[in-house]
């Protein structure tokens, strides 16, 4: 058994598989994910778990050089963007229109759904390289 990291076994498969600039995407529990693109289901019920710490999970195991909001996230859930500023501190956040958004989910490796239902608590992580 692991005793150390991410759990989820389609989770920990995903992210040990990442490349540079490959992406991840982790999810409100609404957003919609294109049938190509495997999707890791981690919701239980209403905000568990929580796209915060669905984040910080993540961000233990995947180097990540930059990442990508939703538009929208700055003025409909400001407080889940500072929230995720400060977890991904000097990190470079990039902001595109939701509709664009949705559509770059395609070509994610994966995208890690939450029970997040804060309006557009979205994220692509974009995968870095550690040396």
């Amino acid at each position: 058994m692991k005793k150390i990291g991410t759990l989820n076994q389609p989770l920990s498969s995903v992210i040990s598989g990442l490349g540079h600039l490959d992406t991840i995407v982790v999810a409100d529990a609404g957003l919609p994910i294109p049938a190509e693109t495997q999707r890791i289901d981690l919701a239980l019920t209403k905000d568990v778990p929580g796209f915060i710490e669905t984040v910080r999970v993540i961000l233990e195991e995947v180097q990540v050089e930059r990442a990508i909001v939703s538009e929208e996230l700055l003025t409909k859930s400001p407080h889940v963007y500072q929230q995720l500023q400060e977890l991904l501190s000097e990190i470079p956040i990039d902001t595109i229109p939701h509709i664009e958004f949705k559509q770059r989910t395609g070509s994610a490796c994966a995208v890690v759904r939450t029970g997040e239902f804060t309006p557009y608590a979205n994220v692509i992580l974009v995968s870095g390289v550690v040396f």
